[in-house]
């Protein structure tokens, strides 16, 4: 059995999600058993090093035992249709639930480190003409910059619940599209106004990999004229 850390999870599901991918576990079929044994021995040790344990990780464990002394049980509950009720099935759903919205975070992170790692050429200097006019007053701001923003931006909104979240729907390259069909007529989209059409973070964060998605494809260039002023998005004119 692997030493684990609990503070390197963000919470009990990571920590579920972790042992399913380490033991290439089929996620809709989750061995209760195994797992819920492991789970119990991470907590033990923790407290037998006299290191706190989060109340969440408590919980979790709790819900464990429900589920497998339940699964224990031989004659199993039924539900309206008269099939058996899996004790998994709730957790299951929040663990799919949490993969879908982990992977979306781990996109973000790939991107960002992808973009911080290329060349550093500004992409303006590909297009110097289309803005020889406003060279006194904008420059390009770097994807830290812009990621610290939007970070801002996050921290105002209300905490994300992810099981609530139908990731589903959403769709990058309609995000995409939605921020090249927001320019006026100069081609110009201010940063506040875009994201004052998100609705919580988990959209802001998918307006955030858009913008760097089109960013890296030179359709867009970001740009600020001092610190405090609002971001100006513009739109690369086909050549």
């Amino acid at each position: 059995m692997h030493k684990v850390e609990l503070d390197k999870f963000q919470g009990p599901l990571d920590l579920l999600l972790y042992f399913i991918r380490r033991d290439e576990l089929d996620i809709n079929d989750i061995p209760i058993a195994e797992i819920t044994a492991e789970y119990l021995q991470i907590i033990e040790d923790m407290k037998a090093m006299n290191l706190s344990v989060a109340g969440e990780f408590i919980l979790m464990a709790a819900t464990l035992m429900r589920i497998k002394s339940k699964m224990l049980i031989p004659r199993a509950e039924l539900d309206d249709l008269g099939e058996p009720i899996d004790p998994r099935t709730e957790l299951v759903k929040q663990l799919i639930e949490y993969k879908k919205y982990k992977d979306i975070a781990d996109n973000l992170s790939e991107k960002w480190e992808r973009l911080s790692y290329q060349h550093e050429r500004s992409i303006s200097e590909t297009f110097e003409d289309l803005y020889a006019d406003n060279a006194d007053y904008l420059k390009e701001i770097s994807v830290f910059e812009l990621a610290q923003h939007f970070k801002n931006v996050i921290d105002r909104l209300p905490d994300l619940n992810p099981y609530e979240v139908d990731l589903n729907t959403i769709d990058l390259s309609d995000k995409k599209h939605f921020i090249l069909n927001s320019f006026d007529g100069r081609g110009i989209l201010f940063f506040n106004v875009l994201l004052k059409k998100c609705i919580n973070k988990l959209e802001v964060i998918m307006t955030f990999i858009a913008i760097l998605d089109l960013v890296q494809q030179l359709k867009i260039v970001v740009l600020q004229s001092n610190l405090f002023d609002d971001i100006e998005i513009h739109l690369l004119e086909k050549n």
